[in-house]
């Protein structure tokens, strides 16, 4: 299990464009496409636990995410052939056993992402800039943020970072994560959870 520790910012294209002038690089670019699983009856939700199957450049990467300290989330991920090998790719790794009888029902796709990351390390931590789209109940929002995810080192060095970054490239702190956003497009399509 890993710890995430992540300062999200909502952006607009020039200012992404100004982060990576001012950071030379050279950034790694990654295709990504999310989708994000839940049971009929929200099981996974009602414990505010994420789970999610990314495409990374192709490769299917399974996580599950669950309430820590703060802005802090319990971590774990573990390559994953598809949707129904979830539970399974996850436990190995060490998630909560409880994951496989919450999603033996059977699991659903709730919203999705999708979108090109830039991503570069600073410092202890890995700067991402993220363009996409927000997927969910049929509709679509525009995806344009800038990530701070702390890797090592003093988590304040980082905090301190995220605000200079912020400070600077006129970033606004974005509270919600990008499932929270997407799950709110398909309620919004009037979609049940």
């Amino acid at each position: 299990m890993g710890v995430e520790l992540e300062w999200k910012y909502a952006a607009d294209p020039a200012a992404l464009e100004a982060v990576l002038r001012a950071y030379p690089g050279p950034w790694r670019t990654v295709e990504m496409e999310t989708r994000y699983y839940d049971t009929a009856g929200g099981a996974l939700a009602a414990r505010r636990w994420t789970l999610r199957l990314r495409r990374e450049n192709g490769a299917a990467v399974a996580c599950l995410k669950t309430p820590a300290d703060g802005r802090a989330r319990h971590e774990w991920e573990a390559p994953c052939a598809g949707p129904e090998a979830l539970a399974d790719a996850l436990t190995a790794a060490g998630a909560p056993a409880e994951l496989a009888a919450l999603t033996a029902p059977g699991l659903t796709e709730v919203c999705g992402a999708r979108f090109t990351r830039r991503a570069l390390p600073v410092g202890g931590a890995e700067l991402a800039l993220d363009r996409g789209v927000l997927t969910g109940g049929g509709r679509e929002a525009p995806l344009c943020e800038a990530e701070l995810e702390h890797k090592s080192g003093d988590p304040a060095a980082t905090a301190a970072l995220a605000a200079r970054l912020a400070a600077r490239f006129g970033l606004r702190e974005e509270p919600r994560s990008k499932f929270a956003r997407a799950l709110a497009l398909r309620q919004a399509a009037g979609c049940a959870e």
